[in-house]
């Protein structure tokens, strides 16, 4: 018959657990680490995924440098810098070239990106501000700390993350076409906000007549006045506009996914500090 461990052994069972993370992560010093890239036996920075990693912040700080007064350059660089970001994964995979260089160079250029976007609308949206400020410091904190939880805990990889720590995570990050629709709809939303700020179009009008039908089958449901309102504002729709209402789903579940990632990497953080705080105890005792 099978019998529990109590309490105290699964302490000391964690205790262990920790003391083991720690000797993996002194598997290679600093100082070791920088001789080794100081003799280059293969040049990571010339990865082909790296490279790629280099053109993407390129393409970015082009997109920033024409942001102000060219809409139309601006979105067609910053789009292509978002694009190459699913095309550096696949060829690291493909070509046997995975790094943690990589990883990170990506993961920071995604960050920058935004947040410089983010940082322009701040000022086309000064009433909302607060709001892109608060998106801006969930974006990096929530990153940041799942980065470090992940390598704390002996991880290879962020984005290695088992459903028994996270369903919400696991399902976000081990699906790469998930990672990608939420990545993509988060920038398409915040661009289509800098479109609109930053371009006077006009409104769609004639293409959007389905969607302006869309108060007749509502009818039943509400008010006259509110359903011709509702007709008014489909139809007076820029395309921007509505590219900004069909993303604004995806740019909020991502925004929940950040709060999710940031609460859990806080958890395991404390439980790695728990650990090695009874870790301690124990060898003083011994």
């Amino acid at each position: 018959m099978a019998t529990r461990s109590s309490p105290a052994a699964a302490t000391r069972d964690r205790a262990r657990s920790a003391s083991v993370v720690s000797e993996q992560r002194e598997l290679v010093t600093q100082a070791d680490a920088l001789d080794l890239a100081n003799e280059q036996t293969e040049n990571v920075f010339l990865f082909v995924p790296n490279l790629i990693g280099y053109s993407r912040v390129i393409l970015a700080a082009l997109a920033l440098h024409y942001m102000p007064y060219h809409p139309k350059a601006c979105t067609v660089l910053y789009g292509l810098s978002s694009i190459l970001d699913a095309v550096d994964g696949q060829a690291a995979r493909a070509l046997g070239q995975t790094s943690k260089f990589g990883a990170v160079l990506d993961m920071v250029t995604d960050r920058c990106a935004t947040a410089c976007l983010l940082c322009y609308l701040v000022s086309a949206y000064p009433r909302f501000a607060i709001a892109f400020q608060f998106l801006i410091t969930l974006d990096f904190s929530s990153h940041y700390m799942h980065m470090y939880s992940s390598l704390i805990t002996g991880a290879t990889s962020h984005k290695l993350v088992k459903s028994d720590v996270s369903r919400i995570l696991w399902l976000y990050y081990n699906n790469s076409l998930t990672l990608f629709a939420f990545c993509a709809g988060n920038e398409i939303f915040f661009v289509a906000l800098y479109i609109i700020a930053s371009s006077k179009l006009q409104p769609i009008g004639l293409w959007l007549t389905p969607l302006a039908r869309i108060p007749e089958a509502l009818a039943p449901f509400l008010p006259a006045e509110w359903a011709t309102a509702l007709q008014q504002v489909l139809v007076g729709l820029t395309w921007p506009q509505l590219v900004a209402l069909l993303s604004f789903p995806v740019c909020f579940i991502k925004q929940v996914i950040n709060v999710v990632q940031f609460w859990k990497a806080s958890k395991i953080l404390v439980g790695v500090d728990l650990a090695e705080r009874q870790a301690a105890r124990a060898a003083k005792k011994n």
